[in-house]
């Protein structure tokens, strides 16, 4: 097995270097060696198509630089100049005991840069490992739903059209298996014109991907004799940008028919939408997982902020109770409750252990998990919905022979409704309800973000809460009437039509995983009726005027 961070040999006095493979894009194809690595890196030396994968597991107070430092070589300049520049970057890093990670794209088997960066480490003798990535060129068709072999078998040739040979292209051309082949949107053409001067004939089929493996992923089926006038009808050519790489697989395992079967990435229920999650990344992590699932890019802004209460003296009372014995029960409604408690324990100098003998309550998957966090196993989670009404559901009454304690703390927000106090003094208990925090309305998020939610920038927002609607339209304006708006329950449904929203999904049940299910059937009805009309598969973001344009203009 390989070691753990804490685990890891110690680095020797002259530094060593670990080459590693970040993968084709998705940060999910990190392999676990990888990820060790990084954890116990110094410095991180990263291209800039990889850094921001990689990262995201280096260690706080790592030094990051990129390939493209001051001193690195301009666009003219060879790959030999460029592998030069960053081996001494990377063996000036490397002195003086540190552990050097040099991440690159795809494997660095793979990468031409990379050999050569070993070479001159090996004729430092500085020590270095190698950790395998996915290959760009597996892990792109992969994606696309193009398998490169099947049960038949047959050849696969990679080939690199920027230092590929003529007879490269004579070997690839006379073969009939499957040819991979790394490029540019604008030399795809030209490579398949090569393959056709080879041997291979003009209606081979063949599929061209862009930003494989990540949500901006694009895929066009064609020909040989096509791929030109598909790229200039998709209006992706010419490309602004310029020179941006593609995968383009060869072979009838690339047909159309094959592909409308296998392609599972792309047609994901949210593939490529940008949703609003009004919350914060602590409070929205299981619930933009789940939307990353979908194939979506969930993009978190705080409406509200979290304050200390205005008179402290309640909950420092109430927490010198818990101590002292005064309560059976403390119950937690929110992750912010658990951290308002938290925190005064550590102003005390108190930790987990002043629970013992104490029940323990906590509605929701993420407060219970912030409690544990914390050391502290809830005794009571609902079993059904989680809300202070499924907490009621299954919140023992008052038993004087078994409970010696009839009291029950419940820290809250200054906003919360009463229908746990009501609930729980009807099963006899006394409740402390203790303001533990405030809520106020947040900052505004930055331009960039307001603007894309009054000009439509945005394909969804998921509305969690009544506030959470007027607070986003106080902070950020009114989301743009393309944009899908999905709400937890009927409440909050009528707040947003009394903002003049329309309202589009409403959750089944008053769960944020059931709001983001219903959104993905949304999107998944809407995908389907799209094809079944023959027409091409948009996301809500594109029906704006100049969406379209702009999208391909950012691919």
């Amino acid at each position: 097995m390989s070691p753990t961070a804490s685990e890891y040999p110690a680095a020797p006095a002259s530094g060593q270097v670990t080459f590693l493979g970040a993968g084709p894009g998705d940060p999910g194809l990190l392999t676990l060696r990888a990820v060790e690595a990084l954890a116990v890196a110094d410095v991180l030396i990263a291209e800039p198509a990889v850094l921001d994968v990689v990262r995201t597991h280096a260690r706080s107070g790592v030094d990051v630089q990129g390939t493209a430092a001051p001193g690195a070589p301009d666009a003219s300049s060879t790959a030999a100049d460029t592998a030069a520049v960053t081996a001494n970057l990377v063996m000036a890093s490397v002195r003086g005991g540190k552990r050097v990670v040099r991440a690159v794209n795809g494997d660095p088997g793979l990468d031409a840069n990379a050999a050569d960066e070993m070479l001159a480490c090996a004729a430092a003798g500085i020590p270095f490992e190698v950790v395998p990535g996915i290959a760009t060129a597996v892990g792109v068709p992969a994606y696309a739903g193009v398998p490169l072999r099947d049960a038949e078998g047959a050849d696969v040739r990679f080939v690199d059209a920027r230092t590929a040979s003529d007879r490269c292209w004579t070997e690839v051309g006379a073969s009939d298996g499957t040819v991979v082949v790394s490029t540019t949107l604008e030399s795809v053409a030209a490579a398949a014109g090569e393959l056709v001067s080879a041997g291979r004939k003009p209606d081979t089929p063949l599929t061209v991907t862009i930003a494989g493996t990540t949500t901006r992923q694009r895929t066009w089926n064609a020909s040989l004799g096509t791929v030109a006038q598909v790229l200039k009808q998709a209006k992706v050519l010419p490309s602004p940008e310029g020179h941006q790489p593609v995968i383009a697989v060869v072979g009838e395992r690339s047909a159309a028919a094959r592909r409308d079967e296998l392609s599972w990435f792309e047609s994901k229920p949210l593939f490529g939408w940008r949703v609003l999650v009004p919350r914060t990344k602590e409070q929205a992590a299981s619930l933009s997982d789940q939307l990353v699932s979908y194939g979506a890019v969930p993009h978190e802004v705080p409406t509200i902020a979290v304050e200390p209460p205005r008179t402290p003296q309640q909950m420092e009372r109430a927490v010198k109770g818990l101590v002292t014995g005064r309560y059976e029960w403390i119950a937690f409604t929110s992750v912010n409750a658990v951290k308002a408690v938290r925190e005064k324990f550590e102003e005390y100098g108190l930790d987990a252990r002043a629970f013992a003998g104490i029940k323990v309550a906590a509605v929701g998957e993420q407060t219970a998990a912030a409690l544990v966090a914390f050391g502290v196993k809830p005794d009571l989670v609902p079993s059904g919905e989680q809300s202070a009404a499924g907490l009621l559901e299954d919140w023992p009454p008052y038993d004087p022979v078994f409970d010696p304690i009839d009291r029950v703390f419940l820290p809250r927000a200054d906003i919360a409704t009463e229908t746990l106090v009501a609930g729980l003094i009807d099963l006899g208990w006394e409740v402390d309800d203790v303001t533990a925090y405030r809520t106020v309305r947040a900052s505004p998020p930055p331009a960039e973000t307001r603007e894309a939610i009054k000009g439509g920038g945005f394909d969804a927002v998921l509305f969690t809460s009544s506030s959470t609607v007027r607070n986003l339209v106080g902070i950020a304006g009114k989301p743009h009437n393309v944009t899908v708006i999905a709400c937890i329950g009927p409440a909050t449904a009528k707040t947003a039509e009394e903002h003049g929203l329309r309202v589009d999904v409403m959750a089944p049940e008053p769960s944020v995983h059931k709001l983001a299910e219903a959104l993905a059937e949304f999107g998944a009805a809407r995908r389907l009726a799209a094809l079944e009309a023959g027409d091409p598969v948009t996301r809500p973001s594109e029906k704006r005027p100049g969406a379209r344009r702009r999208r391909v203009a950012t691919q």
